[in-house]
């Protein structure tokens, strides 16, 4: 199971963002779909920085206002990355870590692929032992 690579659990198709998108306008609907963390990616499709709710608050804490600021003004930089071919026991070490939620997933030449969470691991592990999920089966179902 932790051999297998972290591109048969990632998921390819996440919520994204763009360094040039308004903060507040962005702060606004990830309040409302409940998302915490979003990766940011270049019009090439590449992996520039992740925004993650603490990185907001940080900003809204220390300004006075944030008026015209964008997603690139705040976002985190300093990505921990892991690529589609990395085993899943990889990622099961970095999340064991305690100060990921999520890691974006990239090609050896940096392209944005998907994302892998603490949880995709969680569901792998589940669904390779039980059939059927007794409490929470949306969430265990396989994608």
């Amino acid at each position: 199971m932790m051999n297998l690579e972290v591109s048969t659990i990632m998921n390819s198709d996440p919520v994204v963002t763009h360094p040039n998108r308004n903060l507040r306008e962005l702060s606004h609907e990830m309040l409302d779909t409940g998302l915490q963390q979003l990766p940011v990616v270049d019009d090439d499709g590449m992996i520039v920085g992740i925004l993650t709710t603490y990185d907001m608050w940080r900003q809204y804490e220390n300004k006075t206002t944030v008026e015209g600021l964008t997603v690139g003004d705040v976002m985190n930089t300093r990505l921990v990355k892991i690529r589609t071919t990395d085993k899943i026991g990889t990622a099961a070490e970095l999340f064991a870590d305690g100060r990921f939620k999520t890691i974006p997933v990239v090609t050896e030449n940096n392209e944005f692929k998907g994302t892998v969470t603490a949880f995709d691991i969680i569901r792998k592990i589940f669904n390779s032992e039980y059939n059927n999920a007794i409490l929470y089966e949306d969430k265990f179902a396989e994608n």
